[in-house]
């Protein structure tokens, strides 16, 4: 029989979007939450759960809040030591201190010291899934599932693929990187809780044909997701343009290459063209929010609110290490600001449905992880309201659950992240 635990705590499962309605309706509070192996078994009273699993420990953590661990829907894990890199725009910025930091992914041993510091870095901020590029490198892409695999984490990750602008011993050609990333996807995908992402980069950095060989991938197999960068500043929008004058937009130079579609991740999307935002809602497409990096870098303020109302599919990320934190607490108040600076201030029930549910959605993995309920994976972390004293002082004088949990939101920090729960195991 699965060993079993009961966290009290105020925890919180979502029945509902919180961008619909009022954000409060859409989450439940139970007492209690029972992990059961390496999944959830049941939420409710304690009480009642006590009575139906007399078995299980009990572990109390007062008015502490359990919440489904973070996902981070698009992170690139080989820049975790280059993190917080001063001062350049896009593509200065990856020139100068992105591209000589993933030339050093070529060494096996260097890519699992970072899969493992990155990883470990990330669960202390209670980010238990992720969605990263690796280099072009295939070993880079062993080094982070072998990391993720002994850790029992759901991640997802693949081969990034460029052929031209980019420097010498970072390019592949379009074969080599259909040949790489194919036999990488068929060692890895599906394995434990392991999924491969098709990767181009992002045009610039592809010739057509390797867009077309990547496209010709992915409908190959159809069941991968694939990832790539979107229209994050207005000067790469217009060095696409030159690249494809042929094009009828950003978009169009994925999309003429079979790598539209509803598994496919796209990074930024901050300067989108109405018909670039119908045809990525008709596909179903994800678009991924990653506040901290496009105002550390930029790049300009994403659209929640508009494209929230027209029914896109969105999630939330660090853009490590564009962005400048490996925490989702900092991501959701960064995300909160740009709404305001959008004039549209965002709930903390819908920042922390974008972190965990959104997320999952996005990566259409939300019938597993993402959320609390029975039969879900036991992915999870516990949030102290009161982790520093100038967040216990203003949590404390709360009217309800919301306000407490929002200086959190906006002053936490790994210090916030009480306990972790990856795979039904407390870290």
């Amino acid at each position: 029989m699965a060993s079993q635990t009961i966290l009290q705590g105020s925890v919180l499962s979502f029945t509902g979007t919180p961008f619909e309605g009022e954000p409060g309706d859409a989450v439940q509070v139970h007492e209690a939450v029972v992990v059961s192996g390496q999944h959830i078994a049941a939420l409710g009273d304690l009480e009642q759960l006590q009575a139906a699993y007399p078995e299980a420990d009990v572990v109390h953590h007062g008015n502490k809040v359990i919440i489904a661990g973070f996902v981070d829907a698009h992170v690139h894990y080989p820049q975790t030591a280059m993190i917080a890199s001063w001062g350049k725009r896009l593509i200065d910025w990856l020139n100068t201190y992105t591209f000589p930091e993933e030339m050093k992914f070529a060494d096996r041993a260097y890519a699992d010291d970072i899969a493992g510091r990155y990883l470990d870095l990330t669960a202390a901020h209670g980010t238990t899934t992720m969605c990263s590029f690796a280099t072009i490198h295939p070993e880079s892409v062993d080094a982070f599932f072998s990391a993720a695999q002994a850790r029992g984490q759901r991640v997802v990750t693949g081969k990034t693929c460029m052929d031209r602008n980019a420097p010498e011993g970072l390019r592949d050609t379009a074969q080599s990187a259909y040949d790489q990333s194919k036999a990488l996807l068929q060692r890895w995908h599906g394995v434990d809780r392991l999924e491969y992402a098709i990767t181009p980069r992002f045009s610039p950095t592809s010739t057509p044909d390797q867009l077309e060989a990547m496209g010709a991938l992915w409908a190959e197999h159809p069941d991968c997701l694939m990832q790539t960068h979107l229209s994050e500043q207005t000067d790469e929008i217009e060095w696409v343009r030159g690249l494809f004058p042929d094009a009828r937009d950003y978009l169009d130079t994925y999309e003429a290459f079979g790598l539209l579609g509803g598994r496919g991740l796209y990074g930024h999307a901050i300067h989108l063209e109405l018909r670039e935002r119908d045809q990525l809602r008709e596909h179903g497409a994800a678009l991924v929010h990653c506040p901290t990096s496009n105002t550390f870098i930029g790049s300009g303020l994403f659209d929640m609110a508009g494209l929230m109302a027209e029914g896109q599919r969105i999630g939330l990320a660090t853009d490590t290490g564009g962005g400048s934190s490996f925490s989702m607490l900092r991501t959701m108040a960064a995300a909160y600001e740009v709404g305001q600076l959008r004039g549209v201030p965002l709930h903390a029930a819908q920042l922390l449905w974008l972190a965990t549910v959104g997320s999952a959605r996005s990566l259409r993995m939300d019938d597993k992880i993402g959320n609390l309920a029975p039969g879900m994976e036991a992915d999870l972390i516990v949030l102290d309201l009161a982790s520093t004293p100038a967040i216990s002082q203003r949590s404390a004088v709360a009217d309800d659950l919301w306000e407490a949990v929002f200086p959190t939101i906006m002053m936490g920090d790994d210090r916030a992240i009480a306990e972790v729960w990856i795979n039904g195991q407390r870290r």
